[in-house]
């Protein structure tokens, strides 16, 4: 694989590690086409810091980032080795690009990061990274952090931007009724990815419908941006369907560069 592709994953709630729905075997049909991936990179808003900052752990532990789930939620696992070497090439490439990194060698991974991998790449052989998000990032800003991030694709990182396509956990239910602004958000985004059309993405807030209902705080917003920014001009979006859960939180994801 000469340039690894881009992915945004909507990550959904935890309990997604145990109901695949839509899109998670839409992920394992994604995943086996991926040979030759040196590494994967992975930037959730479950990490945040004051600014970039690189997981350097050889080994990382799985985190259980959340409470009031199933209790075979917690069991779970993801084993990945960590990639310390990529990690560093990765703040050098960021440093060069005039940005500041620190690393961390002991961040264990996040359920933003394990939770979908699990269905992306079950058997775990991948060593994966993650990239804190900086706590006052915001929309151009993950677009810049995604364009500089874009050599790694060269090096055969996948680079995965994982979040929420819609995030307004206040009107999560429980009944499998859509709400029709978070629909149509999740259609507008979808139009905007395949169009390219970055200003818009950009601008949300302002352009899209119900932008702010759909993301009353942006952090599971920017992942999209940063994927975006990573993947090149001539990259071929493609939707990644996962339906809607809860109500209101959109399962769409994308990909970008997948042969």
């Amino acid at each position: 694989m000469s340039l690894a592709p881009v992915l945004f994953i909507s990550h959904g709630a935890p309990t997604f590690a145990l109901e695949p729905g839509v899109l998670g075997p839409n992920l394992g049909r994604i995943g086996a086409q991926l040979e030759g991936i040196r590494a994967v990179l992975v930037v959730s808003p479950h990490w945040q810091a004051p600014g970039l900052r690189v997981m350097t752990a050889e080994q990382p532990a799985t985190l259980h980032d959340f409470g009031g789930f199933p209790e075979p939620l917690y069991q779970l696992q993801y084993p990945a080795p960590g990639a310390p070497d990529v990690a560093r090439e990765t703040a050098d490439i960021l440093r060069a690009a005039g940005l500041t990194v620190s690393e961390d060698a002991t961040r264990p991974y996040d359920h933003g990061a394990w939770v979908p991998l699990r269905f992306l790449l079950p058997d775990a052989n991948v060593p994966v990274f993650q990239l804190a998000m900086p706590a006052d990032l915001d929309t151009v800003g993950a677009l810049a952090l995604g364009r500089a991030l874009r050599p790694l694709r060269e090096r055969g990182v996948l680079v995965v931007g994982s979040g929420s396509l819609t995030h307004n956990l206040y009107e999560v239910r429980r009944t499998a009724d859509t709400v029709p602004y978070a629909a149509a958000f999740a259609e507008w985004a979808t139009r905007s990815v395949l169009a390219r059309d970055e200003e818009a993405l950009v601008d949300y807030r302002r352009v899209a419908p119900d932008g702010a209902r759909a993301h009353p705080t942006e952090e599971h917003y920017l992942p999209l941006l940063v994927a975006m920014g990573a993947s090149h001009d001539d990259d071929t979006p493609s939707l990644v369907p996962g339906g809607m859960t809860y109500g209101v939180l959109s399962m769409d994801s994308y990909a970008w560069g997948l042969a």
